[in-house]
């Protein structure tokens, strides 16, 4: 199943009407399989191989305050993790991925414990990486989901590096993509995945970093809530990612 592959199947992109989400996980050569939408659940559930959580729609979240905003729907917790060295890149593997225009945020969690007994609305989640506008205009120009989209018939990749000096533990990573084409209707695509760091790092970011989910992202915030169609904003050639900011250690 490859990006352009998928793009041509005209049921499928259909289906899919432009939407997605992470399908697997890369570490250091070795890959991760995670939970597919599109398979019957009884071949998923409780399988040992299975490291993120359950999400069983790729259809977006529209409000910022529905408590699957953390990590999707159902958002029950995996039954394995994977192991990452701090300072090691993880990669998430989507195999198709339509839209253009948002940011994309990497963001990660402590556990406090066994990622599998926590819900992810009562963590404290902090960015390691976003990515956003690049250049133009908002309406015109390039951001970063242009770049991750792939038209050659491979995987959308999205690598991110695990902060070097963070403390080992275990951790949620959630991926989320805020898609901006429809005015004033932000689309939610998180999902999220079940870490064990290692390492000799021994730092946590700050409060400054830090914030919940839901919690982080209001519709009063004209970042989120945003007509990139309109006078005032069309023109525009930067996008302030919206948010605490990143943390890199």
């Amino acid at each position: 199943m490859l990006c352009a592959l998928l793009l041509a199947t005209a049921g499928l992109l259909h289906a899919v009407a432009g939407h997605g989400g992470v399908s697997n996980y890369t570490v250091g050569g070795t890959w991760y399989r995670g939970y597919n939408p599109s398979d019957p659940a009884e071949w998923q559930d409780g399988q040992p191989w299975l490291i993120n959580r359950k999400w069983t729609s790729i259809n977006p979240i529209g409000d910022p305050m529905d408590p699957a905003i953390a990590c999707n729907t159902p958002g029950t917790p995996a039954v394995s993790s994977i192991p990452i060295r701090a300072g090691e890149n993880i990669t998430a593997v989507y195999y198709y991925w339509l839209h253009n225009v948002g940011p994309m945020i990497t963001w990660m969690a402590s556990c406090n414990g066994p990622c599998s007994q926590t819900k992810p609305n009562s963590l404290s989640w902090f960015k390691i990486a976003e990515r956003g506008h690049i250049s133009g205009t908002i309406v015109e120009g390039w951001w970063f989901q242009r770049d991750f989209q792939d038209w050659t018939g491979k995987p959308c990749n999205w690598t991110e590096t695990i902060p070097k000096s963070l403390k080992s533990g275990e951790y949620l990573i959630r991926h989320e993509i805020i898609a901006l084409h429809i005015p004033n209707s932000p689309q939610f695509y998180p999902e999220c995945a079940h870490l064990v760091v290692s390492g000799h790092g021994t730092k946590m970011p700050s409060k400054k970093y830090l914030g919940s989910f839901p919690g982080i992202w209001s519709m009063n915030d004209t970042q989120i809530n945003i007509n990139i169609y309109s006078d005032e904003n069309k023109n525009k050639t930067s996008y302030p990612i919206p948010g605490p900011p990143v943390w890199t250690g």
